[in-house]
């Protein structure tokens, strides 16, 4: 049973491996990946200057200090002058516990100044590292950007592409339903030549034979009018010399030709 769930959750982090893989935009994980650095850098700035104001400050606290042991060493000194050893003494001891003081603060100052040049190290390889990143990542993008296109732009020219396989899906029924309804015209136009089918925008009762025959005699009528136009010509023709002096027309003479 143990068996069998352990392998049911691989097949479930193999087909989420794969569906993440098909969602995820390369550039964005760079994108993403460069702003982590940059985050990490800025804490490790951050914690460099955290340092440094610490170690600033333990130097201002060592400058007051100094300026306090040396200002007791002088009111032990005035107090000898005096004869006020107790005085002398006091100011000593509290010389002793300044100088203590000043021994360990020199030491965290020196623990600090190491820590501060580790960060200062740390963070100038860091914004090398990030920079050289960011170069990398401008590159990757770019080619993958292109690549993307070229792609793209394959696929569209193939019919690959699944915008691309519509439209050409949609070609190819637009271009079956033309060819279907081009055959369909033609056949009805065979049938209705054969007499099978009969034109519906023609009178009721009317048929090719008849209209053959209304062909048949409009074009008898027409030779009629030609032959009874003709004939009229020529009468008036014959009758024209009658309009005249009764003579007949005499030709005008030809005149030589000259060369």
């Amino acid at each position: 049973m143990t068996g069998i769930m352990h392998r049911i959750a691989d097949l479930f982090r193999l087909k989420v491996g794969k569906a993440l893989d098909r969602a995820e935009d390369p550039r964005e994980v760079l994108d993403y990946s460069y702003e982590k650095q940059l985050d990490l850098v800025q804490k490790v700035r951050r914690g460099l200057a955290d340092v440094a104001t610490s170690r600033k400050r333990i130097e201002l606290q060592l400058t007051q200090l100094n300026q306090s042991s040396t200002k007791l060493e002088g009111q032990a000194r005035q107090a000898l002058a005096t004869g006020r050893e107790d005085l002398a003494r006091e100011a000593l001891s509290r010389r002793a516990a300044v100088t203590s003081q000043i021994t360990d603060l020199q030491t965290q100052q020196a623990s600090l100044q190491a820590e501060e040049e580790k960060l200062t190290l740390a963070s100038q390889r860091l914004q090398e590292k990030v920079d050289a990143f960011r170069t990398r990542k401008e590159t990757i993008k770019a080619s993958y950007t292109a690549a993307e296109a070229q792609t793209r732009i394959s696929e569209a020219v193939t019919g690959i592409s699944e915008e691309m396989g519509d439209v050409g899906t949609a070609m190819q029924r637009a271009q079956d339903k033309t060819e279907q309804l081009q055959a369909r015209a033609e056949a009805l136009d065979e049938l209705m030549a054969s007499g099978a089918l009969e034109d519906a925008t023609l009178p009721a009762g009317r048929d090719d034979i008849q209209a053959q025959l209304d062909a048949a005699s409009a074009g008898h009528d027409i030779e009629a009018d030609l032959a009874r136009m003709k004939a009229q010509l020529s009468a008036g023709s014959a009758e024209a010399p009658a309009l005249g002096t009764g003579e007949p027309a005499t030709a005008p003479e030809e005149r030589p030709a000259t060369s």
